[in-house]
């Protein structure tokens, strides 16, 4: 099969209930000679409750197409959106607010801060933005990734993958309207990224959760809803309710 016709996904459920989205999206880095197409108008929908996971060779523009539609980088041409809000129009303050109030981040690296616990950690994004804590809700996200027991753990007492967890739920605490994660368990050995992914998909179905993956990882993969597969900086083909074997079976066709 070959990968180098467009796909276009803009499957919505009934309600129309889209987070994210991006229409005719391009991201073009250097000119003439150097230029390279990142992005080749990809048009895609991220449905508000689902847990997406984004795939694809190594320079396929899966990072850079959850960098553009979080607000992380900047189009070249086309629009994304967040919710209802078009990223191409606003300015940086509004767009720093945006990112702030509304969607949450996770990436390979943890990003803690070393001085603070774990409590301390995952509710700091709520006190940058001077907003209160909602202790039941913030009791909600500590149960439901396990980490009642690292609450006043400092990030050198804890393992990587309990790191991570607390990124996850450092993540949630603002209750954003979507979460986007950059090979969120990259830098786990098998079981921890097992454990964070488990509860990425506890955040899902237990407490309503919108996540968006980049992974290139078929059992990573296998914990969303949805795949979403680019190739050369299109997308060209999505899989419903995958597994690992469909999956690594998908990407053994690339390049055919």
């Amino acid at each position: 099969m070959s990968t180098s016709a467009a796909h276009t996904v803009t499957t919505a459920p009934p309600d129309g209930a889209v987070a994210a989205r991006t229409v005719d999206a391009s991201k073009i880095y250097g000119s003439d000679v150097t230029e390279v197409r990142a992005l080749d108008d990809v048009t895609v929908d991220f449905l508000r409750g689902r847990f997406t996971a984004i795939m694809g060779p190594s320079g396929s523009g899966k990072s850079t197409l959850l960098h553009c539609v979080a607000g992380l980088d900047g189009l070249s041409s086309g629009h994304a959106y967040v919710g209802e809000a078009d990223i191409s129009t606003l300015s940086d303050r509004q767009l720093t607010v945006l990112r702030r109030d509304r969607i949450g981040f996770v990436f390979q690296a943890y990003n803690l801060v070393p001085t603070l616990t774990a409590l301390e950690n995952l509710t700091l994004p709520l006190r940058l933005a001077g907003r209160g804590t909602d202790q039941e809700w913030i009791d909600t996200v500590v149960r439901t990734l396990g980490l009642r027991d690292r609450l006043h753990h400092r990030p050198a007492e804890m393992s990587g993958g309990q790191q991570q967890r607390v990124a996850v739920a450092r993540a949630l605490a603002t209750r954003p309207h979507i979460i986007f994660a950059d090979e969120p368990t990259g830098n786990l050995d098998s079981k921890a990224g097992a454990e964070v992914l488990q509860f990425m998909r506890a955040a899902v179905d237990a407490m309503g959760q919108t996540i968006v993956m980049v992974t290139h990882d078929p059992t990573a993969a296998s914990y969303a809803d949805r795949i979403v597969f680019l190739a050369d900086g299109r997308v060209v083909d999505e899989m419903e309710e995958p597994t690992a074997e469909r999956v690594l079976e998908r990407m053994k066709r690339f390049g055919e």
